[in-house]
């Protein structure tokens, strides 16, 4: 769990460069199961981030809020310590254009799909 939480403070990080505003999401015995780990808003673009470790896997239940926040036209990414150039690449591009472009789209759909893979086998 500590290289998770060192990761994730490295994109809380990462968004505060950027001027993102962001919030850690914490679940608790009485909260909806399955939220990101980390909910931001940069140039009112909605982005949801779930953090995993090297070796951490999401549940279905992530992936799927994931997809659901992406079809919603937000951004909505697992990201593990090996992906974060993407996820520096999407920030810049949300940062420089205020929106979720064509190209941007496809860069998250792309990461994403493998994931997606995984629901339907």
């Amino acid at each position: 769990m500590a290289e998770e939480k060192r990761f994730e403070n490295r994109i809380k990080s990462l968004l505060g460069e950027y001027g993102a505003y962001y919030f850690k999401y914490w679940a608790g015995p009485f909260s909806k199961s399955g939220i990101p780990d980390v909910i931001g808003c940069l140039n009112g673009v909605f982005i949801a981030i779930e953090v995993k470790a090297t070796h951490g896997k999401p549940s279905p239940l992530q992936i799927v809020n994931c997809r659901r926040i992406n079809c919603a036209g937000g951004i909505g990414v697992i990201i593990y310590p090996k992906d974060f150039d993407l996820l520096k690449n999407i920030l810049k591009e949300v940062s420089r254009c205020g929106t979720v472009t064509a190209t941007l789209k496809r860069t998250v759909d792309a990461h994403m799909r493998g994931f997606y893979d995984t629901l339907t086998g």
